[in-house]
């Protein structure tokens, strides 16, 4: 597996990020232990999770995990913002809930430091100002090396930039944003503003949850049985009916059909055109056994063909919507 650097950054990450949010689910912490191990057997560095997984549960498995073995060889990130407890602030971004929670991730973690600390969402009931400046003390006091976010729109995202830069705080340099071939909606601004700003893009869910695994395939009439569509379906979740339609099975049929043209699985196809995307650094791959890790892992060491890419963008794109559209139409045309 490749290394990449992490946006601007001199930090180098295995080309796939492990994500851990599953790890718990089965209840079999060996399993959990297993896919670990395949993943830095095969190049893997970069390992990502959260304290709200399981209340800390996943932070506490790869703890364990990470007892014996070199540190310095892994890029470990978590991140801070969800409710942890009953108390009123036992959740958010303020100053006392950070400094709490970045505490109790690293006793959980067993380790000195956190290469990437990232907020979770963004807290709207915290002045920003507060939130940087105490990931500004976190990295100073050595406890975290780099600073990044998830789930921010393009202001919030520019808003914290820009604060940053002017106060001389430590900046975000990482963005973690869905991101798939079914959910191309960063390209109208995250990623562009990504690129401009240094900001290294990892991608949670770039299968949208097995949609893009080749377990889904057009002609079905339900959800497969175990399967997350199925769960939330018996949830109350209107998962399947929402996305059984034509936009969805086009780019499915598109996905299957360039891997069975390049003797690929649909998952390594559906990554592979990710990893090519500008910005993009390293997807988060999620997998609870072994055998579902090698085969994300065979999206690594083979390119996609320049028509095959076509391809898959034509059947991905949407309409974009207003200003976007205007945007393009005007730029495109060099003028009104």
């Amino acid at each position: 597996m490749k290394q990449r650097f992490l946006g601007g950054t001199g930090l180098q990450v295995s080309e796939l990020c492990l994500g851990t949010m599953t790890f718990t689910r089965a209840g079999d912490e060996a399993a959990a232990h297993r896919v670990l191990d395949t993943f830095t057997e095969a190049g893997g560095t970069f390992i990502d999770t959260a304290d709200m997984y399981d209340r800390g549960g996943s932070e506490e498995v790869l703890g364990r995990w990470l007892k014996g073995r070199n540190r310095d060889d892994l890029v470990i990130a978590t991140k801070v913002w969800g409710q942890m407890g009953d108390g009123a602030n036992d959740g958010g971004l303020s100053r006392k809930h950070i400094l709490s929670a970045v505490e109790a991730s690293l006793r959980r973690l067993n380790t000195e430091y956190i290469d990437l600390y990232q907020t979770h969402l963004w807290d709207a009931t915290t002045p920003i100002e507060e939130t940087l400046a105490t990931l500004d003390t976190l990295v100073k006091a050595g406890k975290v090396r780099y600073l990044g976010a998830s789930n921010l729109a393009p202001s919030q995202l520019q808003k914290s930039l820009d604060l940053a830069r002017r106060r001389d705080w430590t900046p975000y340099v990482c963005l973690q944003p869905l991101y798939n071939l079914l959910h191309r909606e960063v390209e109208w601004e995250l990623a562009p503003l990504s690129v401009q700003e240094g900001v290294g893009i990892i991608p949670w869910s770039p299968l949208d949850g097995g949609w893009l695994s080749g377990k889904y395939r057009r002609g079905m009439t339900e959800a497969p049985v175990g399967s997350r569509a199925a769960v939330r379906q018996e949830n109350g979740s209107d998962d399947w009916r929402l996305r059984d339609n034509e936009e969805t099975w086009g780019v499915v049929d598109a996905v299957v059909a360039v891997a069975e043209e390049a003797g690929r699985t649909p998952a390594q196809v559906a990554l592979r055109w990710l990893l090519g995307r500008p910005g993009v650094t390293a997807p988060i791959i999620g997998a609870r056994t072994v055998e579902q890790l090698t085969d994300n892992l065979g999206a690594v060491g083979w390119e996609l063909t320049a028509e095959q890419t076509a391809r898959l963008d034509g059947a991905s794109a949407r309409p974009l919507p207003y200003p976007y559209a205007t945007l393009e139409r005007l730029s495109n045309r060099g003028g009104s």
